[in-house]
């Protein structure tokens, strides 16, 4: 009896799940028009830059992403500026969330099977809500500091 040759360096175990998804992005690039496959990798990237994915996004896109819209806000009131930060970096985890699930259900998604588009969306937006509270929380109790009352003051 002989066995399988095992797989190339990179490439999942045959029969896995990862095998499955490997061969619809092997397909994906292999049948895809080249400005679809540019407009959901641009998609899929941008996405993963906004969203509580990425492990240093906060600091470098998100924090000044809220903070501008904090700041936007805070022109027409003062008093909201820190509502404006809480919900600029909300909507910047959102928008991160939604692209990249449109973008991989373009990709990994059964052509005849499709999925939920509707649900989907809505488990993004409460996975992306619940990160943000739990971020607000933190600050609140004082486990994270910002310098939300410094920037109050200027």
């Amino acid at each position: 009896m002989q066995l399988p040759p095992p797989p190339a360096p990179g490439q999942p175990q045959a029969g896995s799940r990862l095998t499955l998804l490997w061969q619809r992005v092997r397909a994906f690039l292999a049948a895809g028009h080249p400005l679809v496959q540019l407009r959901v990798l641009v998609l899929l990237a941008v996405g993963w830059l906004l969203s509580p994915l990425c492990w240093w996004n906060d600091l470098v896109i998100n924090l000044p992403i809220a903070y501008g819209v904090g700041v936007l806000v805070g022109h027409w009131r003062p008093e909201w500026f820190a509502g404006g930060l809480v919900a600029g970096y909300w909507l910047s985890n959102v928008v991160g969330i939604v692209l990249m699930q449109t973008s991989a259900m373009e990709v990994f998604q059964d052509p005849e099977n499709p999925g939920n588009l509707r649900r989907e969306l809505l488990m993004g937006l409460l996975t992306s809500s619940v990160y943000t509270v739990a971020v607000f929380a933190l600050v609140h109790f004082g486990v994270l500091h910002t310098p939300l009352p410094e920037l109050e003051l200027t």
